[in-house]
């Protein structure tokens, strides 16, 4: 195990009922005039958008509204809540959605307090300062909720980049398994791909002696092996929900990455995918992962295997990587680049963005450095 400094301050509050809160939680944490920033859609039809503002109204804390963040989120609705929130002299924002509401919201509040170009975040720069962030979870998916970091498209050039710091961690999260017995089954099993997504990524590791972090994640993955199917066929199994959306939470505050390393090298090959073809990232990701793991292997097949027989119960390192595909195609996943809108004519394209798109030097680093001829055959085994 690898030294590590862990520091997780949000404050979760978890259950039915519990956006009601959201007035009091801004208020606790100094907030005195408000940007709600959300999507649009389910948050609006379902009245929560109304709850959560008649929560401040009932503080006397005055907000603003910005709508409109749509799935992989673009840095020019960014760009407009940076100069709405200078404009209105807004204190704090506050996300209502899922981790695209979040990573944007996270996005404007670095950007405010900035005198740059807040894409400058998304090319390395540590986030160090921004307005407080909050957030009222609507998917258990991407963990934005409880993590220090965040992912915008670019449009020029539709670049994918995230940007990571202590200063975008949410204040605080509300996390109601309620809110998310409405989706559709699609955008469900999409979120639990992401889970298992974020917990394979620190599972994959050239860390020795992990053995905590080993069981943490492993448990987790049992975890969505086994809640998973519940909500699928039943979307109102709200303890199945609690139990995933408190799974995404803990994929991803990081508390099952410390001490060791980590891959990520299946997020930055699939964000190309979301980039170019708008597809939803757990989607993009269920196509991504196994063709991943069959390529770097041999890397370590030990931990493969190890994975294979703790979560899948089967014996070998290729039979565990099969389960886990098959795992998704049964709860309605893709598994080829077809089923998202891809071309092989497009590896190249994909390929060249990945690996020098927006100043990168031509490979990608985790696991295993991976350069250009590699990306080239892990996205010709999608097809």
């Amino acid at each position: 195990m690898e030294n590590f400094t862990f520091y997780s301050p949000t404050k979760f509050v978890f259950g039915k009922g519990m956006e009601a809160e959201a007035g009091k939680l801004v208020k606790a944490f100094g907030g005195s005039k408000v940007l709600i920033h959300y999507g649009g859609g389910s948050v609006v039809r379902s009245g929560l958008l109304d709850r959560v503002k008649a929560s401040l109204d009932s503080e006397g804390i005055p907000y603003v509204e910005l709508g409109g963040v749509k799935p992989n989120p673009r840095s020019g609705l960014v760009y407009e809540g940076i100069e709405l929130c200078k404009k209105e002299g807004v204190d704090f924002v506050l996300a209502v959605g899922g981790g695209s509401s979040i990573d944007s919201s996270k996005a404007i509040a670095a950007g405010v307090v900035y005198d740059g170009d807040f894409w400058d975040f998304y090319c390395g720069k540590p986030i160090e300062k921004a307005l407080p962030v909050g957030t009222v979870l609507t998917i258990a998916a991407a963990g934005s909720e409880g993590s220090g970091d965040s992912v915008i498209t670019k449009e020029e050039g539709m670049f994918k980049r995230g940007a990571s710091g202590e200063g975008i961690r949410p204040k605080f999260s509300i996390l109601n398994p309620e809110l998310t017995q409405t989706l559709p089954p699609y955008q469900t099993a999409c979120g639990i791909t992401d889970i298992m997504a974020h917990l394979y990524e620190r599972y994959l590791t050239n860390s020795k002696d992990v053995e905590v972090t080993d069981r943490l994640i492993e448990a987790l993955l049992i975890t969505m092996k086994n809640e998973g199917p519940k909500v699928i066929a039943d979307p109102n199994d709200y303890q199945a929900r609690a139990n995933i959306m408190w799974a995404g939470t803990m994929a991803h505050t990081n508390s099952c990455g410390v001490g060791r390393s980590q891959d990520w090298n299946s997020h930055n090959i699939e964000h190309e995918l979301s980039a170019l073809y708008d597809c939803a990232h757990g989607a993009g990701l269920a196509v991504t992962m196994p063709a991943v793991f069959k390529y770097v292997m041999n890397h370590d097949v030990a931990r493969f295997t190890q994975v294979a027989n703790r979560v899948w119960g089967v014996e070998t390192a290729e039979e565990g990587i099969e389960a886990f595909k098959q795992f998704l195609v049964s709860i309605g996943m893709p598994s080829t680049l077809g089923e998202l809108g891809g071309k092989e004519e497009d590896i190249p394209t994909l390929v060249k963005n990945l690996c020098y798109g927006d100043g990168r030097d031509g490979t990608i680093s985790g696991f295993v450095t991976l350069n250009e001829e590699d990306c080239t055959k892990i996205y010709q085994a999608m097809i």
